[in-house]
């Protein structure tokens, strides 16, 4: 394949509409990523923007099996469904453990830990650590001292998030990117999208997102018109 010659343009912007707790955006991480070592040529910056798939469940999360009843019916109907998960997840080397999950959480508090990731450069590191303890450790993610250990584990100062944590520091902010996600059209996780014109929806294969990108960079550094993804 003829390389790009993308080095006057700036970096791809990608911005990956996301929820923790969504199975797929764990998958989607992991086909990005295998999207953007194949693009040796182009460079990408990616951004984790909030979604809540379920922004009803309380602050402190919901009994994991009462959520399943509700949500599928019971958790005979999940596994059924989570069975096609768990086959996606193994070609991606991801060994979701959902037996070992017992709280459903509403993950708006850690929307709000990977805001501050960002601000300091460890938005991927957090976001990579999150869906592992949520999972493969079963974790709560409603807890705020899981979400401070995973700050810590993460290179943050771990002491300002919990005082953060504590308050409505960028609930707000958080809270309005949300909307934002809604009124722009997305309508499930994860959604990928390109230079805030383009979007990718689903966790998309490796090739076809790298094909995305590419096509992005090329139109970018002025050698294609990229179509309507």
């Amino acid at each position: 394949m003829t390389k790009l010659d993308t080095s006057a343009i700036e970096p791809i912007h990608i911005d990956v509409v996301s929820d923790v707790m969504c199975p797929w955006c764990f998958i989607g991480k992991r086909r990005l990523e295998k999207a953007l070592e194949s693009l040796d040529d182009v460079t990408v910056r990616v951004v984790w923007r909030p979604y809540q798939l379920d922004p009803t469940l309380p602050s402190e999360g919901k009994d994991r099996q009462q959520y399943l009843t509700e949500k599928f019916g019971g958790p005979e109907r999940a596994d059924e469904i989570y069975a096609r998960v768990r086959a996606a997840g193994e070609e991606e080397d991801i060994p979701f453990a959902f037996e070992k999950i017992t709280r459903s959480p509403n993950t708006l508090n850690a929307h709000r830990l990977i805001r501050w990731a960002g601000i300091e450069g460890k938005q991927d590191a957090l976001v990579e650590r999150l869906f592992n303890l949520y999972f493969i450790e079963g974790a709560n993610l409603a807890d705020p001292a899981v979400l401070v250990t995973a700050a810590a584990d993460a290179g943050l100062d771990s002491s300002m998030v919990g005082r953060l944590l504590a308050t409505d520091a960028d609930l707000a902010e958080t809270e309005a990117e949300i909307v934002h996600a809604q009124a722009i059209g997305v309508q499930g996780v994860p959604c990928f999208i390109l230079e805030n014109k383009y979007a990718v929806s689903g966790a998309q294969p490796a090739d076809v997102l790298a094909s995305a990108i590419r096509q992005v960079a090329a139109e970018k550094a002025g050698t294609a018109t990229v179509p309507t993804v």
